[in-house]
């Protein structure tokens, strides 16, 4: 499942009962099965907070980190197997809600190869950061990923959700995904047959462990020219200095949504200490002991205010998972 999608809940577990107590005992168990012989970084009861750009979220009833490929697909089978609820943790445009998330939680932080093929065509595995993987593109000369600059998510999470700015999107440079089914099978998809929308990709149902960017041969010169030109206007305009989740609403149609929550005089306002950005309205930022109830109650604010006043109804880009 690609991220932020799950496989069919196992067994529904009630507390407070002889029968509820059997059944948590068996999803315990089925659990252990899930992640049992894995290679790689196993947690149980992890909290998630180290996990998302917001530094916010409730725990993980384990945490799994693959130590490669294989593992990845040992895990997939083993989750199926064990009808565990699984959720692939790609940490930006993400807000993980602090009773956390029930079953597998994965993080691809160990897929992180490079590998340069003909033609300008560079293939990188899911858990590469895109800082990562635009420093190697500028190494060789190679343009087309220009408009990832400042973008901190992984490779897979910049498929997923068609990561862009105001220069391009992941769709313009990829050519290929190649993921992990929900049995385990590693399947190669071309960019061709994925359906793109605005920040979201239409994929097969599986874990995106890598794609193949086509990219184009350039000046070193003048591309770091328009990365560093980029990274001063994402310096001056945006929170950097803050965790936040990047922008948590969609632009409207010929509008800005930050404009929409300036003009709504909600810049600096606060629900403990998630704060609408003073820097960029369409950023929250957290002070430092943010809830996601904080946040999540900060949001509904400033949709309310801003449907109020202009009659548009924001639409959200930031990604909210876990327990209610």
């Amino acid at each position: 499942m690609r991220e932020g999608m799950r496989h069919r809940p196992g067994i529904n577990m009630t507390a407070g009962s002889p029968v509820g107590q059997t059944l948590h005992a068996q999803g315990a168990r089925n659990l252990r099965a899930a992640v049992a012989g894995l290679r790689g970084e196993v947690r149980f009861k992890a909290s998630l907070k180290d996990f998302t750009s917001f530094r916010i979220g409730g725990p993980a009833d384990a945490l799994v980190i693959p130590a490669d490929l294989e593992d990845l697909c040992r895990l997939m089978r083993q989750v199926h197997d064990a009808k565990v609820p699984l959720f692939v943790i790609g940490g930006t445009n993400l807000l993980v809600r602090d009773k956390g998330i029930r079953g597998v939680v994965v993080n691809l932080a160990k897929l992180n190869a490079i590998h340069d093929e003909p033609d300008h065509v560079v293939y990188a595995e899911g858990g590469v950061g895109m800082p990562t993987l635009m420093k190697h593109a500028i190494s060789r000369s190679l343009s087309g990923l220009e408009w990832a600059a400042g973008i901190p998510g992984t490779v897979a999470g910049c498929v997923v959700m068609n990561a862009g700015t105001r220069l391009g999107e992941m769709k313009d440079a990829l050519k290929a995904v190649r993921l992990v089914d929900p049995r385990g099978q590693v399947v190669d998809c071309p960019a061709s047959a994925v359906r793109f929308t605005y920040r979201r990709a239409l994929l097969p149902r599986g874990i995106v462990v890598g794609a193949w960017l086509q990219l184009k041969p350039g000046s070193r010169e003048k591309i770091e020219g328009v990365v560093k030109e980029y990274l001063r206007r994402r310096r001056d305009t945006q929170p950097l200095a803050l965790p936040s989740a990047g922008c948590v609403f969609k632009n409207p149609p010929q509008d800005a949504a930050g404009r929409l929550i300036e003009a709504a005089g909600l810049k600096g306002a606060r629900v403990g200490d998630a704060q609408v950005s003073e820097k960029h309205a369409n950023f929250m930022v957290n002070l430092g002991q943010a809830r996601a109830a904080d946040v999540i109650a900060l949001i509904k604010k400033v949709g309310r205010a801003v449907e109020e006043q202009t009659g548009v109804t924001l639409e959200l880009e930031l990604k909210i998972v876990g327990q209610p």
